[in-house]
């Protein structure tokens, strides 16, 4: 048996000196919790959290056709983008299924930054320079590069005192290059999976310290807790955002997953001709969201059931929502069992407890 090293971001003696618990995640040493996942999920869902995400993976395209490549590679419409904007997108494979899902950050017209899942780092950059027909150059900065996620309704007011850019200024999916923490040339960014509001701040990791211990040593009345992975999943998904790996993969498309918002016919990207039958046609399966009206607490892999005790499809994320008290999750079932206001059944061990198809979010928008 192979021993692998899992890679430690800038930041792990800080995650240890403060307590945390961590795990291997998609090949890196990551917090999974601090204080605990009910506390850290409510102080960003009320207040101000901090995220450690330096293990997501950075691509920088750049060159007068790096827009005819990410056109190529992902279903969004690309071309809208315009210096200082980002957009959702997925990259299809040829086969029905999805590379990964990203985001894609208009830099200026012919250079953009690519953020994509720590797991697919590798087969994410493989795909998309196997497409470079273009004059476009290519570079991996996921090793170089730190991300904080700085989420909650106070983040703002946390950050404001910390940097001269006027944070209320830039809208959500926009994003700014400018100094915090003494730190220039930051990407300020108005993202994040939490659902909550908030920033996503892109720096060398040789900054990482210094921006971490800015936020926590500031003196400001915002209440900031530092939050591990688990709240980061239950947070995205009382949102009902997609987990790559387990709500979409290489075997599911954009269309069964709900992603037609981000899956644009106007131009023509890998596997455009299948995808576009396929919503024509109308998908076989479908992902839908679901709350328990019973006790239970739903798990990827669990069958879901419709009333006559039948498998009609899986669950593919579940948690019992800190908001609600309540089990929530997400899964595929066979058209047309997918409709809103249909009761199901979640196989849980060797008990079948009632559900109702809901469409997220299940925790009403800021």
């Amino acid at each position: 048996m192979d021993n692998v090293t899992s890679k430690k971001t800038a930041l792990y003696d800080t995650h240890i000196a403060h307590g945390a618990k961590m795990v291997d995640f998609a090949g890196f040493e990551m917090p999974v919790r601090y204080a605990g996942l009910q506390e850290e999920h409510m102080a960003v869902r009320e207040h101000a959290g901090v995220f450690d995400v330096s293990h997501m993976g950075e691509f920088i395209l750049e060159g007068p056709q790096a827009l005819d490549l990410i056109q190529k590679v992902s279903s969004n419409d690309a071309s809208v983008l315009h210096a200082g904007e980002a957009q959702y997108s997925c990259m299809p494979n040829d086969k029905g299924g999805i590379i990964d899902d990203l985001i894609i950050y208009c830099l200026n017209p012919e250079r953009y930054m690519l953020v994509v899942n720590a797991s697919n780092i590798q087969k994410d950059w493989n795909w998309i320079k196997s497409h470079n027909n273009y004059n476009c150059q290519m570079s991996n900065l996921s090793d170089e590069m730190g991300l904080l996620a700085v989420q909650g309704p106070k983040a703002a007011q946390l950050l404001q005192s910390m940097t001269s850019v006027d944070l209320s200024q830039i809208a959500y999916y926009n994003f700014v290059e400018g100094e915090i923490f003494g730190i220039k040339d930051v990407v300020i960014s108005a993202t994040g999976y939490t659902g909550s509001g908030g920033f996503e701040l892109y720096l060398k990791n040789e900054d990482l310290k210094q921006a971490w211990q800015s936020i926590f040593n500031e003196e400001s009345d915002v209440v900031v807790q530092a939050a591990g992975l688990g709240a980061r999943d239950t947070l995205r998904l009382e949102m009902g955002y997609c987990l790559y790996g387990n709500d979409i993969d290489d075997t599911t498309s954009p269309i069964e997953a709900g992603l037609s918002w981000i899956t644009k016919f106007n131009h023509e990207f890998v596997n455009h001709d299948w995808i576009q039958q396929q919503k024509e046609a109308r998908p076989s399966k479908r992902l839908i969201g679901f709350k328990m009206t019973d006790k239970g607490i739903p798990r990827a892999g669990y069958d879901i059931l419709d009333q006559d005790d039948q498998v009609i499809g899986q669950v593919t994320s579940g948690t019992l929502s800190p908001m609600l008290q309540q089990g929530i999750g997400l899964g595929y079932v066979d058209v047309p069992n997918h409709k809103k206001g249909t009761e199901i059944q979640i196989a849980i061990r060797k008990k079948k407890v009632a559900a109702t198809i809901c469409r997220p979010p299940f925790i009403p928008k800021p």
